[in-house]
């Protein structure tokens, strides 16, 4: 479908398309086309641009969470180093862990979920786009609020867990905790806001005919991974809030002075810490479960086991935590409890992987760049997660703790599992968000150099842990023998930083050819996929669809496109940049919208009140109570777009009035008021 400039608030009429009916006309109420520039981000509701730019401030904080393991590194790449100060080393590995997990994964994850889930329930936004722009303004501020520690006397040094009495006052004097504390919770303020988001989008705004059953993997995760983060959240909130009371107001929550349980944060914690690490796995399980079929040129085998393992594992993932506290005197009842709970999810875990590799066998598989990390991702994280089956083994684990094998163990999961798949995530959506693909060449380098890079910077972390080298241990003695294998990590951490310099001029590089038309746009279809998002132009119009998709079965867009002979044989009966969907519905867009970032602003502001001065906080307050007041003035929708809702033709439910009662123009337009 070409583009088609207009001029704002017009209403164009689109040929439907279909010679069989009467020409109509699709009545599509497009964004303005004088909303550019800068002001079209600041204030943008749109959900494609919110996930754009989780994307772009995550990669920003994975530059920075790379320089302090960098440092981190230096420090450690020979015996008695004294690059570093214990204090600083401290710093930089809690800021390290903290910035990957809550500024780097868990945005990323939400970047796609933003981006692509919308796209593929048939959606033309999210339930709640207001909403949507003020988590994402919130979760920006929260990271900025965290980072402010290091210009305020310097971060926190308790680790990213920050275990009490640690991060006491006694023990953590400075301000550092205190921004650890109040970042995490402007954090999570965003996601419990994005998390309900997702949720009612993905349960009230499928397409007419698509069942729970016909969902996407991916889709599926994510919903998951909300469940997840709803539940999850609020567990940490209550211990940041106390530990706030403690260094603050003068509570005695974790004083065991004062008769306090010393093992009340780490309970509290890793109640949350967890689910958590779910949270940051299942949205690449669920990127992996797409492209591997589209690469494979097979359906993702045991489509239904795959999705109850997903739910499995966020279902067994609330009984595991104390396996992080084997080694804190819980007894041997509570040892063999959760060593037991633990080996267990390691079954939905397996059945993941097992079926991923029986979508492979025997497919024609095309090594595409997605398709390479997604295979990297599967054969790192069986490394992880085997030595995660150790770790369940309270001996053993005892043993281990505390040691750089863990570290191994969870960069293996971590980068080896969840960014590997956000990477295939990255190359195999790339050209439906952007318009076009990534050089392939520098895709390749970029590759290799993080697969090579990776192994070199995490393999030997299990040689050094297991001759006993102690993590959050800022120099070691010659004697000990561990200066070998800490240079060789420390030379892969820097191909790493290589890797990530070659993706970055892939992307400069690419996005100017681009637009000197020295590489084509994309199709529609460039993949061959199975998906609805594959079924719109790239790059996505500002609508999404022209056109209501409706869905009758799992990988719709892929069976109208091939179809069994008489033969048994599998045959192209259409192209998919070819295929135009019929329907003639009337969208409305939600309008640009200030009050989210003005909002946002109140957040951090309350915060640094807490930490100075009261007054603070009452200003913040009444920003936030201001914006509410301002928000609930704007209209609905655009009020010179000349439609209302008696315009709109009546929808069928979205699956069969299972749990979606409500048609999708319905949802979208009541949920543009916030």
């Amino acid at each position: 479908m070409a583009i088609i400039e207009h001029e704002p608030n017009e209403v164009l009429e689109l040929d439907s398309g279909d010679p069989t009916t009467p020409d109509r006309g699709i009545g599509v109420f497009l964004r303005p086309t004088d909303e550019t520039g800068w002001r079209s981000w600041l204030f943008t509701v749109d959900h494609k641009k919110i996930g754009i730019m989780y994307g772009c401030v995550a990669m920003f904080w994975f530059f920075v969470a790379g320089v302090e393991a960098l440092l981190v590194r230096i420090q450690l790449w020979g015996p008695d180093s004294s690059v570093l100060t214990a204090s600083e080393y401290n710093q930089l590995f809690t800021m390290h862990g903290t910035t990957m997990v809550f500024l780097v994964v868990m945005p990323l994850a939400a970047a796609f979920a933003n981006y692509i889930v919308p796209l593929q329930i048939g959606a033309r936004d999210v339930a709640f786009p207001r909403m949507n722009a003020l988590a994402l303004w919130i979760f920006i501020f929260g990271g900025i609020f965290l980072n402010l520690s290091w210009f305020t006397g310097g971060a926190a040094e308790c680790g990213w867990f920050c275990y009490a009495p640690n991060s006491g006052l006694a023990y953590s004097p400075g301000t550092g905790v205190d921004y650890y504390a109040f970042g995490l919770q402007i954090l999570g303020v965003a996601s419990l806001i994005g998390s309900a988001n997702i949720i009612v989008t993905i349960l009230n705004m499928r397409a007419p005919g698509m069942e729970l059953r016909h969902m996407p993997i991916f889709t599926w995760m994510i919903l998951v991974v909300q469940f997840l983060l709803l539940f999850s959240l609020p567990v940490i909130t209550v211990a940041l809030i106390l530990l706030t009371l403690d260094r603050s107001f003068g509570a005695n929550f974790f004083n065991v002075d004062q008769g306090a349980d010393p093992l009340l944060w780490q309970h509290l914690f890793w109640i949350f810490g967890h689910p958590e690490v779910y949270i940051l796995i299942l949205p690449s399980f669920g990127i992996v479960s797409e492209t591997l079929p589209v690469f494979s040129r097979k359906p993702l085998f045991g489509y239904t086991f795959v999705v109850f393992s997903g739910i499995g594992i966020g279902f067994m993932g609330w009984g595991v935590w104390a396996h992080h506290m084997f080694a804190s005197g819980l007894g041997p009842v509570s040892v063999a409890a959760f060593s037991a709970t633990t080996m267990f999810i390691a079954v939905p875990t397996g059945v993941k992987i097992l079926n991923w590799i029986a979508t492979m066998w025997g497919g024609n598989i095309r090594f595409e760049l997605p398709m390479m990390f997604s295979i990297s991702l599967v054969s790192m994280f069986t490394i992880g997660g085997l030595s995660g089956v150790m770790h369940a083994v309270a001996a053993s684990d005892t043993q281990q703790t505390d040691s750089y094998f863990i570290v191994a163990h969870f960069h293996y999961v971590l980068f080896g599992g969840a960014l590997m798949g956000l990477f295939a995530g990255m190359y195999y959506w790339w050209p439906k968000i952007f318009g076009h693909h990534l050089n392939k060449r520098l895709g390749k380098i970029h590759f290799w150099l993080v697969l090579i890079g990776f192994n070199a910077a995490f393999g030997p972390m299990h040689i050094l842990g297991l001759q006993g080298q102690a993590r959050r241990q800022y120099r070691y003695p010659e004697e000990a023998n561990f200066d070998l294998w800490n240079k060789v990590s420390t030379i892969g951490a820097f191909v790493i930083l290589i890797a990530m310099l070659v993706f970055a001029y892939n992307i400069l590089k690419s996005a100017k050819q681009y637009r000197n038309g020295e590489i084509p746009q994309a199709g529609a279809d460039p993949w061959d996929g199975r998906t609805l998002e594959w079924s719109i132009p790239s790059p996505t119009p500002a609508h999404n669809f022209d056109y209501t998709p409706v869905v009758t079965q799992l990988d719709d867009f892929w069976h109208k496109k091939y179809a069994t002979n008489e033969h048994g044989k599998l045959v192209k009966i259409a192209d998919g940049n070819d295929i135009a969907q019929k329907g003639d519905q009337t969208p409305h867009l939600p309008s640009p919208s200030f009050w989210p970032i003005v909002m946002a602003t109140g957040f951090p502001i309350a915060a640094l009140g807490v930490i100075y001065n009261l007054a603070l906080s009452a200003v913040g307050l009444l920003i936030i109570v201001g914006s509410l007041y301002g928000w609930a003035l704007e209209p609905a929708t655009d009020p010179n777009s000349g439609h209302g809702h008696d315009d709109h033709p009546d929808d069928a439910p979205s699956d069969g009035g299972d749990d979606a009662s409500a048609s999708q123009d319905e949802a979208t337009e009541g949920a543009s008021v916030v």
